[in-house]
């Protein structure tokens, strides 16, 4: 039986950023520095094809640090951890290595720095989000006030609304994000904004990406976990760029073939967090099924490179 055929768009840039690929290799050079057992403080990433391969490794993920010997190394994720978790590991007198993404520790730094310029700060995020229960915990309590939309921004008490700046989660929708400064300048036109845009330039770039494929496509596949913000977010985005129909997939296996009947041009990209392998493997699953022909849409080029801790390098 002859295969359909199918035009498939890639966007680009996809998949890993810089902290992704940061915190990954934090994770295996220490393993290979203080052998195994390593404990991870939560997932290292949102991604479970790469926290089964950590775990492979030596690799034990915990939700909490009292679950950790304080004979062995342990790392925080990515996403970043209150101040009283760091300060819980030297207590204990653990070693411990902080894999926060220096995107997010930048974040961190600007909460700190309205909090010693006497501003109470307004954080746009997701609530129970790893990222921002880190972010919020770097001050005081009632510090940090959250909203998650425009619409939230109505019901804001704070202490004095001279007296505001705003920070936000690093994987959120751009297009969703302005709308919500927006509306917080509208009914606080003194609040102090970050001096270059909180969003990350990785979460950015996915987001254009999508916009330049959506069009072009009958639907968009999103390779992703279902706990993975801007996965999600790319999504969100595919839908309201044009494109009519949206799917976020963990693997080839998820991957819903009935609602692609009929299709002729699909677009393919991938979180922040997804390895190139799991892209390849759901490219591999269309060609098993159409006559494939790919194109590359890019919208941006990636060279950004982050260290690890030096206490992994020597």
């Amino acid at each position: 039986m002859e295969k359909p055929n199918l035009t498939l768009y890639l966007a680009a840039p996809r998949g890993f950023c810089a902290g992704v690929d940061r915190a990954i290799k934090i994770v295996e050079m220490a393993i290979e520095k203080w052998g195994a057992p390593v404990y991870v403080r939560h997932e290292i990433v949102h991604n479970k094809y790469v926290v089964d391969g950590l775990r492979a490794l030596g690799a034990i993920f915990v939700e909490e640090l009292e679950e950790c010997p304080t004979d062995r190394p342990v790392i925080f994720s990515a996403h970043g951890v209150p101040k009283s978790v760091p300060e819980a590991a030297q207590q204990r007198q653990m070693i411990y290595v902080d894999a926060t993404c220096p995107l997010v520790s930048k974040v961190h730094i600007e909460a700190e720095r309205h909090h010693a310029n006497g501003l109470q700060t307004v954080m746009i995020g997701h609530a129970g989000h790893p990222e921002t229960i880190g972010t919020m915990g770097q001050l005081p309590k009632g510090e940090v006030l959250l909203v998650e939309t425009a619409d939230d921004v109505a019901n804001l008490a704070p202490r004095d609304p001279g007296k505001l700046a705003y920070i936000t989660q690093t994987t959120l929708s751009v297009d969703d994000t302005i709308a919500t400064v927006a509306a917080l300048r509208a009914r606080f036109p003194a609040i102090v904004g970050p001096h270059k845009k909180d969003i990350c330039y990785a979460t950015t770039n996915r987001q254009e990406a999508v916009k330049a494929v959506s069009p072009k496509v009958d639907a968009l596949l999103v390779i992703g976990a279902p706990n993975s913000s801007n996965s999600r977010r790319l999504v969100e985005v595919g839908t309201t760029s044009g494109c009519a129909y949206s799917q976020l997939v963990q693997r080839a296996e998820d991957i819903d073939w009935r609602a692609l009947q009929g299709a002729k041009a699909i677009g393919i990209t991938a979180g922040a967090s997804a390895p190139e392998i799991l892209i390849n493997e759901v490219i591999d699953a269309f060609k098993a099924r159409y006559n494939v022909t790919s194109e590359i849409i890019e919208t941006a080029i990636e060279d950004v490179e982050f260290k690890v801790p030096r206490v992994l390098r020597t």
